[in-house]
């Protein structure tokens, strides 16, 4: 341990965050000892809630935040290979969710669902503190691609299932609703922020074993208080149809064969997350399959329906561009800030925690701002807030290419452009992932509701492929990134990003009139999905019941 007389900026980071998480746990034992039924007007099981998802939110966001450096350093893949394992991985955390909701919702209940996926995720977190001794020739690698997969299937079960049971909670006319969700995902931001910051400094400062160690730690501490106040949640998020789950099914219970079944798919997902290009093709093949579904059954639905499946379909073809620009943050822009920025001393991955900060900062703001437009009439519609979202991720890209130009391509680049590359990406996502999951909720027909959300989050997994495309694109032919490669990449993407969201606010008037809002009615939209599937950092703080 360094004397305090030698700690650099790096160290007084931790420790503040070491202390901030250290409150935050002292405020939840505080509200777990508490006679109430309810503190601060809500239900303790809230609280509940808030804890076991920013103990997982912790866990996620501290190992992917140390992942690139992992590959790269540890595992010897060059920065091209790095970024597109780093998407695989990615993009298959968001499309088992998908499936993990179905389960939950037709058999096991999410309070089981959000139990197992803590379980799974638990032992892959603890998985990734076996490093060996490094370099792709060594076995422990296998262990490292384990690791993964248990969490990528862990992440399918807990990630949809545990904010369904927040919605639980609540009547569906309580005015305490979208309070609770702001308290919620104020607790994914924090984990997020803390995780990131904490696994990231002892994993880059002191071994990778101790950074994944502590993510592995946080996890159990998570799945333990879900477990013991249990009892909180006042029977929500239980099976719907216990009888079916306890039925026999080739000699066992149902619920146990889909736990192993589960386990099965993790040993699918160990094949997939070494062979990226497979997943490409699949991802594409069942892409068209689900756009083909979707008209398809669109076109059984009347004009003003169909014409709004449209609408959403044209919102979510935006995603993946967004998203891809948006999630180099963990990748390529992770290793830019390692290697070419004036860090001060600071670990690179404790940058990572700048855009869980600004959206704890910013999305009251822009939940109150939307909201004072509306009152006002002077309100965007959703798609001019895509094309806004497009123009800012975008020029985020460019910002940081002129901050460096103008230092000079030998110095290193001022860290101030750094910040302001994460905050106009930040509130990027705020005119885009809120907005989208209301737009996905309002406009969609209840006989499709489920489908129109899964879709969205294929999008958004869709996102992390063109991610890693681009990651892999600033490896140029070498596959290690320059930095004149890398600004090169971010200028074409910077100004390819700007001049699609013209175009998107151009088009908005048009999209807007498909969306039909003058004629929605509350019992055609899936109001049953409010705040499904949203517990990220990205979807954080804001549900603006908006109408455009």
């Amino acid at each position: 341990m360094k004397a305090i007389g030698q700690w650099v900026e790096g160290d007084w980071i931790a420790a503040i965050a070491a202390i901030g998480l250290a409150i935050f746990l002292i405020g939840g034992m505080f509200i777990a000892t508490r006679k109430t039924a309810e503190f601060a007007g809500h239900p303790r099981g809230l609280f509940v809630l808030f804890f076991a998802e920013m103990w997982e939110r912790f866990s996620f966001y501290g190992m992917k935040a140390l992942l690139i450096f992992y590959l790269t350093q540890h595992w010897d893949f060059n920065d091209a290979k790095g970024n597109v394992i780093l998407a695989t991985y990615a993009a298959l955390v968001y499309i088992t969710p998908v499936l993990g909701g179905y389960l939950a919702d037709r058999y096991l209940g999410q309070r089981k669902a959000v139990l197992f996926g803590g379980v799974l995720l638990a032992i892959g977190h603890l998985l990734m503190a076996f490093e060996g001794v490094g370099g792709q020739d060594d076995p422990v690698i296998n262990v490292f691609w384990a690791a993964l997969s248990f969490i990528i299937v862990g992440s399918g079960f807990l990630k949809a299932n545990i904010s369904v049971i927040v919605g639980q909670l609540y009547s569906r006319t309580d005015i305490r609703r979208d309070g609770a969700y702001t308290i919620f995902y104020m607790g994914i931001n924090a984990g997020a922020a803390f995780g990131t910051i904490l696994v990231g400094y002892l994993g880059q400062t002191i071994g990778w074993s101790y950074g994944f160690g502590l993510a592995g730690i946080g996890m159990v501490l998570g799945l333990i208080a879900f477990v013991i106040y249990t009892p909180l949640l006042l029977g929500k998020g239980e099976s719907s149809n216990p009888q079916l789950l306890g039925s026999q099914v080739f000699g066992i219970k149902l619920e146990w064969l889909l736990y192993l079944l589960s386990l099965v798919a993790v040993g699918v997902m160990w094949l997939l997350v070494q062979n990226q290009g497979v997943v490409d093709i699949l991802f594409i093949v069942a892409g068209l399959m689900l756009l083909g579904y979707v008209v398809f059954q669109a076109f059984k639905l009347d004009r003003e329906a169909r014409d709004r499946i449209f609408a959403i379909l044209f919102l979510i073809s935006l995603q993946p561009l967004f998203w891809g620009l948006f999630e180099q943050a963990g990748g390529s822009l992770n290793l830019f800030t390692d290697r070419h920025v004036d860090r001060g001393g600071v670990p690179a991955s404790l940058f990572q925690s700048i855009n869980a900060i600004y959206i704890i900062l910013l999305a009251p703001l822009f939940a109150w701002f939307w909201q004072m437009l509306a009152r006002k009439g002077w309100e965007p519609s959703t798609p001019f807030k895509f094309g806004l979202a497009l123009m800012q991720v975008g020029l985020g890209f460019l910002v940081l290419n002129w901050g460096a130009q103008a230092a000079g391509m030998s110095a290193a680049v001022p860290v101030i452009f750094i910040f302001l590359i994460y905050l106009l990406h930040t509130t990027g996502e705020l005119c885009l992932s809120p907005v989208g999951l209301s737009a996905m909720n309002r406009l969609a027909p209840t006989t499709m509701a489920s489908l129109i959300m899964g879709a969205w989050f294929y999008a958004t997994a869709g996102g992390q492929i063109v991610a890693g495309k681009i990651g892999e694109a600033t490896g140029g032919e070498t596959g290690e990134a320059t930095k004149e490669m890398t600004l090169a990449v971010y200028a074409q993407i910077g100004w390819v990003s700007i001049g699609v969201g013209v175009a998107v606010l151009i088009v908005a008037p048009l999209i807007k009139k498909l969306m039909h809002l003058d004629t929605l009615k509350d019992d055609e939209v899936g109001s049953h999905l409010t705040g499904t599937g949203a517990a990220e950092p990205d979807a954080a703080g804001a549900h603006p019941a908006t109408n455009n």
